[in-house]
């Protein structure tokens, strides 16, 4: 039989900041926000290009396969 002997390695944690995690947290929500809206709600008569149908047509595809109805 043959022994296996290895070092064992230790990870180390990652230490962050209060307020650089809550840039984070608010950042990914912004973004969140934004996809929600580009691919949820934005319709046209709703957006905020006025009649511009081009982010629409762009996620609609991507709205019917997440269960957003559109027309």
């Amino acid at each position: 039989m043959s022994s296996v002997s290895g070092s064992r390695e230790t990870s180390t944690p990652l230490v962050l900041p209060v307020s650089k995690s809550v840039l984070w947290l608010a950042g990914t929500v912004v973004l969140a926000l934004l996809v929600y809206y580009f691919i949820g709600v934005d319709q046209g008569a709703l957006s905020i290009f006025g009649s511009d149908m081009h982010v629409h047509e762009f996620v609609h595809d991507g709205r019917h396969f997440l269960g957003f109805p559109c027309h």
